[in-house]
């Protein structure tokens, strides 16, 4: 009895399904072709975007095969090109060689570069360290609320670069003659569980050389 009872239940879901087939095929017909088309695009552009990023890292190499000199503005200009193409890897670099070979003397332009370069990273660490690079970039000619306010980002967050900006906010306090929020930061250091024991062991250092503690 059970079985026959079974079997009708069976038989009648089946007949349902048929007719919701039947009843809907057009608009199930349109949905799978859909699916079809759509992952046939992301495919064409998930290729689109590996040829694009090798592109890129051709146009680097081929670039910096030679090292570019000062004053070859066509290559400076194909680096900053590479900046604003917003490949997250490939910019960074073209920025580091940018500053590293003193291609450009304007720092608000290389500031420009820099923030650029901050706004296309998806990894916080990453864009944590090119925060920190800029602070460092400018800390030497910048009062300190420019340097706060450039910091204030990896400051206020628990990345690994936060005792770097810690350190370096402690150094321009006492290059500058204010010992006592040089020492604060040092202290900060000091005093945080989560801290990089390099960079721990390095304020402690400097909190005995410059403070006697």
């Amino acid at each position: 009895m059970n079985e026959d009872i079974e079997f009708v239940n069976q038989s009648t879901r089946i007949e349902k399904l048929k007719n919701f087939i039947i009843k809907n095929r057009k608009n199930l017909i349109l949905t799978f072709l859909s699916i079809i088309v759509f992952l046939f695009v992301l495919f064409i552009y998930q290729e689109f975007q590996e040829k694009k990023k090798l592109d890129i890292a051709e146009k680097f190499n081929n670039l910096t095969l030679v090292k570019i000199k000062k004053g070859e503005k066509d290559k400076l200009e194909k680096l900053i090109e590479i900046i604003a193409s917003q490949n997250e890897t490939y910019s960074i670099l073209s920025l580091n060689y940018i500053i590293d070979n003193q291609l450009i003397d304007d720092k608000s332009k290389i500031n420009k570069l820099f923030d650029d370069t901050i706004k296309i990273q998806s990894d916080n660490e990453i864009k944590n360290l090119i925060i920190y690079k800029k602070g460092l970039f400018n800390s030497d000619n910048i009062d300190e609320n420019e340097l706060l306010k450039i910091l204030n980002p990896v400051l206020k967050s628990q990345s690994v670069w936060k005792p770097h900006s810690l350190l370096l906010m402690s150094d321009y306090f006492y290059a500058n003659g204010n010992s006592i929020k040089s020492k604060q930061f040092l202290k900060e250091i000091v005093g945080s569980e989560k801290i990089n024991n390099n960079i721990k062991l390095e304020a402690e250092k400097r909190l005995r050389r410059y403070f006697n503690e």
